[in-house]
């Protein structure tokens, strides 16, 4: 693939709108890991108004292009993440989260479509509990996903599949209730982008 083609990919991501609760930023991507790179960071709110609304998830998504691919990719090109949301506690105490953890990453990538080779990484839980004057707080669990893949792509446009993907990830991760196709959103964001 061209210099020219990855810029095509690369608008497009730049072009792509998430649903209303996902905030997507175009962030510095690593330069030392391929020729070429693109990053996005991404905050998810709750969906609610005014002082209801609060982050409820984050993420980054980084596209990397090698020319002649690496080994281990299978690919020319590889999809970097990191996912993490608060959970509740006692969610976080169940042995089997990791693997639906790394379920809702699959998923996301074959219900939205996406031809992918090599998927691999890693599904982490962290509790938090509070002691002396930090007490009163409640303990604190949360769910991390880092992960990989290698998309396949036919166009420079088949990379909206794994971008659309990724936010029904962040979405999933995140309790976001589906969205109905067909139907949009309407948060806090939408409404001060109105005004």
């Amino acid at each position: 693939m061209r210099e020219s083609e990855f810029h095509l990919i690369t608008r497009t991501l730049q072009t792509f709108k998430p649903r209303s609760e996902i905030l997507l930023e175009e962030v510095p991507a690593p330069q030392k890991l391929a020729a070429f790179s693109f990053a996005f960071s991404a905050d998810v709110s709750n969906g609610l108004l005014a002082d209801a609304e609060d982050e409820v998830a984050s993420g980054r998504f980084v596209l990397l292009h090698e020319p002649g691919g690496q080994d281990t990719w299978e690919g020319d090109f590889r999809c970097v993440t990191y996912v993490r949301a608060d959970v509740d506690v006692m969610m976080q105490e169940d042995p089997l989260l990791p693997e639906v953890g790394w379920n809702w990453f699959l998923s996301s990538l074959t219900q939205g479509d996406c031809n992918f080779v090599a998927a691999s990484g890693t599904v982490t839980r962290v509790a938090s509990a509070s002691f002396g004057k930090l007490s009163p707080r409640s303990d604190e669990a949360e769910m991390e996903i880092r992960a990989s893949w290698t998309p396949l792509l036919k166009s420079p446009q088949e990379i909206e599949l794994h971008i659309q993907a990724w936010c029904t990830l962040l979405a999933e991760l995140a309790g976001l209730p589906p969205i109905p196709a067909g139907v949009s959103s309407i948060t806090a964001a939408t409404i001060r982008n109105r005004t």
